[in-house]
């Protein structure tokens, strides 16, 4: 048992310093941009939007930029706690930096926004700002040292809910009208299912670490349970609430989890 850490960590400095290209771009989660977009097309509908400067800007503000902020962040506040995870250093799981990208990471960070702060102010106005105050709120508590959500079960599930700025963001841009309640609690419970996923596939690195989790805390088969809890009650949402935009897109998005990830689950956390 003593050998883990050491083994994990040897592994890790094998994975060092990537080309910064690489790097940059694993910071902001490729594997996660499927998703995004279907919570940036969400608020959109048959609306014709292809021709559409503002929409191909905003697409790309939250394929790139704003998972380079979110994950960025999350990156910087875990390097160490991350040497221990084979999982990462890929574009699904996120990076594994030398220090020296690490240490220069936030300047990035910041200077990436900047151009989509200014052309968003010309798009929607001032209200972008309180759109980047809530952003920044949710990426601070998540990520504080000492008191961050990450390691404060169950705020760790349900801080997530800040994904759902993409649909305001979206409606914003283009100019459609805010999605139904309805859509923004299935959005909410998606994103919270789908970190409880990730969640229950760090376990044993988060635990070496000695990071506290949901996932951790409840242990592997009761977090394959809750996620499978939640996504039964999205699907009943569904159910529930008929002729809504968002019932096609997202029911193929939770019957990969509910059947596709569980399964993958299965294997390494049993």
């Amino acid at each position: 048992m003593q050998k883990a850490p050491v083994t994990l960590a040897n592994s890790a400095k094998n994975r060092f310093r990537k080309p910064d290209l690489v790097f940059l771009i694993q910071v902001s989660r490729p594997g996660l941009w499927s998703t995004t977009t279907l919570f940036y097309l969400m608020p959109l509908g048959h609306a014709d939007v292809l021709h559409s400067k503002a929409f191909w800007l905003g697409l790309a503000y939250v394929l790139f930029p704003l998972g380079f902020l979110i994950y960025g962040v999350n990156d910087i506040v875990d390097a160490q706690a991350d040497r221990y995870n084979p999982r990462k250093g890929t574009f699904l799981f996120g990076s594994l930096g030398a220090s020296e990208q690490l240490a220069t990471l936030r300047w990035q960070i910041a200077l990436v926004q900047i151009p989509f702060l200014v052309a968003f102010f010309f798009l929607v106005g001032p209200r972008i700002f309180w759109w980047y105050a809530v952003l920044l709120l949710a990426v601070g508590l998540y990520n504080a040292p000492r008191f961050g959500w990450k390691s404060q079960p169950p705020f760790d599930v349900l801080i997530q809910a800040s994904y759902l700025l993409v649909f305001v963001l979206s409606s914003w841009l283009n100019e459609a009208a805010q999605l139904p309640w309805q859509t923004f609690l299935f959005g909410a419970m998606f994103a919270m299912h789908s970190h409880i996923f990730g969640e229950a596939m760090d376990i044993e690195p988060d635990r070496i670490s000695g990071r506290r989790t949901t996932a951790t805390l409840i242990g592997a088969v009761p977090s394959k349970l809750l996620i499978a809890g939640l996504v039964r009650r999205e699907r009943v949402g569904l159910r529930i609430f008929p002729g809504r935009g968002h019932r096609r897109i997202f029911r193929c998005g939770s019957c990969v989890v509910s059947h596709g990830c569980l399964d993958r689950l299965e294997e390494p956390l049993l």
